[in-house]
Formats: structure tokens, C-alpha cells, sequence
């Protein structure tokens, strides 16, 4: 909620909200996340307590909720922190989708350069990179985190940030167990190279057929057009017909008809450790950006926010762990009162292409793309609310579109994409790279989350 200056208040109730749109005292500023600025108070005339934001970053998705909290007096007269959920967002990154994008752009870049001056030289390597330097698909995890945190600021008086910052120990992960001192220094490649490695963990023989004194070929299990890593545990050793009649197939479907061969093979691969990287790259990034938005920030370790969250009963969801960072201390009678009951699902959607073609699965331009991206007053990622008169889709709908230059634009709703014409949309919010959405808040649960 937003004074009549624009400067953020305390969050009300939805119902609140409701009447003060009805009486005429507020307007909509913003749909999503929902917003209403008061037209007869301003900051003066109200009290303002200020929340919190609490983080729970993760790899594929990170959690941020609004809390506040306040002291209150239990039955014995001991003053306790009483901890109140009041907003949760789930934010759903597009990390993966930017890697495999790079790396499909590498190749057909480097199709090119063999196919069009196959004995060129190449490239001098000698582009520094500044300090402070991430992946693309990396830091666009530190963007759209920082991004979302600026709006909260923006619609609500945030007065303190707290962020989970956990550091995960990946030669331990990959060696199941705990290693210490020394112990971190030899891996699985201590003193010998891959191929070398490879020959005598496979006996020199083929991984799918046994074949021995044969030329062999170092495989990959996952393959790299599959996101397959480089990792040992990814590779194996394969005669050159095996290497050709697998190619890009993933080797539960190559070996579909073999099981016992699958079995074998698969008792190597160990699950990849590239969300766990990504969360050791990007921490100390994600704290210093926060840190530009000009509130305290607080970093507490990921242990806490499982114990805090296990203290309460609460279910293993990103905005749950958002609402259990930080300290609350248990044996003196701390708790979380309320947790919101649904969650904002904000999705990274992009906000379109620079490249001016769209080439096929080779690489070569298919079609060439608009250089225009508004139709008709609007753009792709726009939120609308269409009202089809008649037809099959008659009603009211609202959702993200696509345009398309004809004017006969793609408005995605919950049961599905429909055409709406242009004449038939309203402008309800600009688009600002997201898509967003909703889902229920467990309260108890034994399922994991992913990322």
C-alpha cells in the first residue's frame, strides 16, 4: 500500500484493500504484485512500523517474504518475537534455459568458423574479464533476485534485509562422504589424466559391448547437447560404432532394451553438481548487491533457517525457508504465527531476442524476425484482460500475450492460449520480463524442494 505521495506504507488485508477501493479512497497502482495508493493520507498522517525481507536464495528458485514481527507478553509475562508472514513470492530463474542458449549460439558460431575458413587460425584469447565477473546464466540470478528485492522496497517500508547465504563443500558431495584436511586436494584424477583413468576403470573395453583392442572413444553418459556435464563420473570409454549409434540419445534410452548393461553403467554417475556450484558463485554477489539497496543486510547460515523451519512444522518450500531465516530463539517462546496461504509465483520470461533471425536446429536463418515489437500498442509479455464476445472463448480473461504483427495477438490463460483480436484487450500492467502466478502454500509437508 502507497501514500498519497507514493511512498510505501504497512501492507493491508486483501479485504481492506477491497473497501478502500470501493469507497474511492484508493486507486490501483500496480496489478502485479497488487498495490493500491491512497488518495486521502500520506505518510504523515499514518504509522509505520516497517518489515522485513527475508531471502532464501536457490539455484532454480529463490524464495522472499515479508515479515514482521513484534514483541508480545505470553501467559507467564515473557516478552517474545512474534513472527508474521505477510507476503511470499516465489521467483522461478531461467539460469538453465540462458546456458543452453550460449551454448547452442557457441556452436553454430563455431560451425561457421570450421565450415567458411576451415584453416584459420584461431582466436587470440586475450579479452580480460573485469573483476567481479559471473556467467550470464549466473548473473542473471543475482539480477532478477536484486531486481525483485528493489520493487519490494519500492511497495513496501522495508527497514532490514536477511538473506540465507550456506556454502556447499562439492568434492565432499561428489565423493559421498565427508572429506577433511588433505583430503580435498586428491580427487578422483589425482596424479593421472582422464583417458588414463577412464582405461582402467573400464579395463580398456568398451562400456556397451565389451569390445577390447579396438580404437576407443571417451562418451558421454549425459550428453552435452543434453546439458551433460564434463565431470568423470559423466564419462565413459566407447569403440568408435557405439560412440556413432548412440550420438546425442541419453543412455537409459540407448540402452532401453539392456538393463542389466544399464545397471552397471549407472552405478558411476552421480547426480551433477551444477546448482550447488551456482549457489558457491553467486553468494557473496547476491550479498553486496543487496547491499546497494541502502537497507541493513543480514546473512545467517543455512542451518539455522532448517532448524527455525523444522521448529515450526513447516513444510520444505523456498518461501517457507524465506520465512524461517533469520534468529528466533525457541526455548524462550519465539515463534511464526502466519504464514500467507498463497504464494506469488513470479517466472523470468526474458524480454525477447536480439538476434534478428531465427535459425534451424543446424543453425542456418529459417526467417527473419520483426524489427518491431510493438503491435498495435502493445508487447510481447504485456499484462491484458480480454473480453471475447462471442464464440467458443466468450468471457473475460486476463494473462501475458504475444503479439503478432496481424493485430490477431496470443493471450495465455490458465486453460489455455486463445487468438484475441487487439480491438478486444485492455492494458492492465506493462511487461516487465516475469510471468506471473499463483499456487497454495503447504503447511506440512515431506517433499523436497528442487534447486
Amino acid at each position: 500500500m502507497l501514500a498519497k505521495d507514493g511512498r510505501p506504507l504497512m501492507p493491508c488485508h486483501p479485504a481492506r484493500a477491497r473497501e478502500l477501493l470501493g469507497k474511492g479512497r484508493a486507486v490501483v497502482a500496480r496489478q502485479v504484485p497488487f498495490t493500491i495508493r491512497l488518495r486521502d493520507r500520506t505518510l504523515a498522517d499514518s504509522v509505520v512500523d516497517g518489515v522485513q525481507l527475508r531471502i532464501d536464495p536457490g539455484s532454480k528458485g529463490t524464495g522472499l517474504a515479508l515479515t514482521d514481527e513484534k514483541q508480545e507478553a505470553d501467559e507467564q509475562g515473557t516478552h517474545v518475537t512474534v513472527r508474521r508472514g505477510l507476503i511470499s513470492i516465489e521467483l522461478q530463474h531461467r539460469g538453465d534455459q540462458i546456458r543452453m542458449c550460449m551454448r547452442r549460439r557457441a556452436g553454430y558460431r563455431r560451425r561457421r568458423r570450421s565450415a567458411n575458413c576451415r584453416y584459420r587460425a584461431p582466436r587470440s584469447n586475450n579479452r580480460p574479464r573485469p573483476a567481479g565477473w559471473l556467467p550470464p546464466s549466473l548473473r542473471h540470478r543475482v539480477d532478477t533476485t536484486l531486481s525483485l528485492a528493489t520493487r519490494l522496497c519500492r511497495y513496501a517500508p522495508v527497514t532490514e534485509v536477511h538473506v540465507e547465504r550456506v556454502a556447499f563443500d562439492t568434492h565432499s558431495m561428489s565423493s559421498g562422504r565427508r572429506l577433511s584436511g588433505t583430503e580435498h586436494g586428491q580427487g578422483a584424477l589425482a596424479g593421472t589424466t582422464v583417458r588414463a583413468y577412464l582405461h582402467t576403470k573400464w579395463n580398456s573395453a568398451c562400456a556397451y559391448c565389451d569390445a577390447t583392442g579396438v580404437p576407443l572413444n571417451i562418451e558421454h553418459l549425459s550428453p552435452r547437447s543434453r546439458g551433460g556435464s564434463d565431470r568423470v563420473s559423466n564419462l565413459v570409454l566407447a569403440c568408435v560404432p557405439c560412440n556413432e549409434a548412440k550420438g546425442s540419445t541419453p543412455v537409459d534410452t540407448f540402452l532401453a532394451d539392456r538393463p542389466d548393461r544399464l545397471a552397471k553403467i549407472l552405478e558411476q554417475a552421480r547426480a551433477p553438481l551444477r546448482d550447488a556450484a551456482a549457489m558457491n558463485a553467486t553468494r557473496w554477489r547476491l550479498t553486496e548487491a543487496l547491499g546497494t539497496l541502502g537497507r541493513p543486510v543480514h546473512a545467517w547460515s543455512g542451518g539455522l533457517t532448517k532448524g527455525n523451519r523444522e521448529a515450526m512444522g513447516l513444510a520444505k518450500t523456498h518461501t517457507l525457508d524465506a520465512l524461517s531465516v533469520g534468529r528466533l530463539r525457541h526455548e524462550r517462546g519465539d515463534a511464526i504465527v502466519r504464514h500467507p496461504g498463497q504464494v506469488l509465483v513470479a517466472k523470468a520470461a526474458g524480454r525477447g531476442s536480439y538476434a534478428r533471425t531465427t535459425p534451424d536446429r543446424f543453425g542456418f536463418p529459417r526467417l527473419h524476425r520483426a524489427r518491431a515489437k510493438q503491435h498495435f500498442g502493445y508487447v510481447t509479455g504485456d499484462l491484458v484482460r480480454a473480453t471475447v464476445p462471442s464464440g467458443k472463448w466468450a468471457g473475460t480473461w486476463t494473462g501475458r500475450i504475444a503479439v503478432r504483427a496481424r493485430g490477431q495477438h496470443s493471450l495465455t490463460t490458465s486453460g489455455g492460449r486463445i487468438n484475441v483480436s487487439h480491438r478486444n484487450l485492455r492494458l492492465l500492467q506493462r511487461g516487465d520480463g516475469y510471468g506471473y502466478g499463483s499456487r497454495p502454500e503447504p503447511s506440512r509437508s515431506t517433499a523436497g524442494k528442487s534447486g
